[in-house]
């Protein structure tokens, strides 16, 4: 039953993101990996395809990686780097210009277990080196939970229902930068790989947008 309901989720979604960029509905693509290297390091690396509508009119290109160290173990420290694409519209037409972004950051990220419900913070400071621009620094704060269901316990085989929220706050200049809320459902097929779809919708200073995240986490 699960599964038939996950299914037409994706479909009645992907019908809503055939009307393009007018239905200002974009789509998200998302690889999160993990690399145990041993007890105390891990290695991170992700890959993020972001298009205005459901595939084929990018956004943003996004590679990010990092390692981390474990201080205990729920807590982990990381530094990384991330490189962006971005492909932005020219306002009032439909021509796009290319942007190149180099990314240096740190975070800290704690998790802990409140009965069945997994929640993690997740700390991050960033240094932006946008072409053409001055560096800017960012603060971003992340708040998630997961909930499985029919089950006590997050275990292999599981449906769960994932929820985030994020805030991203500027040093200079508008302090507020962006907020992300997003609600969706997983499926965990073992300790090596969870899939994820879900809804996001982003707050600017100036209006909103819409995404369809279907998300792919992988530990090896």
């Amino acid at each position: 039953m699960m599964k038939n309901y996950f299914l037409s989720v994706l479909c009645l979604l992907s019908i809503h993101l055939s009307s393009g960029q007018e239905s200002d509905f974009g789509n998200w693509l998302v690889y999160i990996g993990n690399k145990t290297i041993n007890e105390k390091w891990n290695w991170h690396n992700e890959v993020q395809y972001r298009n205005y509508d459901a595939i084929g009119d990018l956004e943003q290109l996004m590679l990010r990686t990092g390692i981390g160290y474990n201080l205990a173990p729920r807590n982990n420290f990381l530094m990384g780097y991330a490189y962006i694409r971005s492909e932005n519209y020219v306002e009032g037409s439909d021509d796009k210009t290319s942007t190149d972004e180099h990314r240096i950051f740190q975070q800290y990220i704690s998790k802990n277990n409140t009965g069945t419900i997994k929640t993690q913070h997740r700390y991050r400071f960033e240094q932006r080196f946008i072409e053409n621009q001055k560096i800017k620094l960012r603060f971003r704060y992340f708040l998630g939970f997961q909930l499985p269901l029919k089950k006590k316990l997050l275990e292999d085989k599981t449906y769960y229902i994932s929820a985030y929220n994020e805030v991203f706050l500027n040093t200079k200049g508008g302090v507020f930068d962006r907020h992300r809320v997003y609600g969706g459902i997983g499926y965990k097929f073992n300790a090596s790989l969870r899939l994820e779809a879900g809804y996001m919708h982003q707050f600017f200073e100036h209006g909103g947008r819409d995404q369809l995240n279907i998300l792919a986490f992988v530990n090896f």
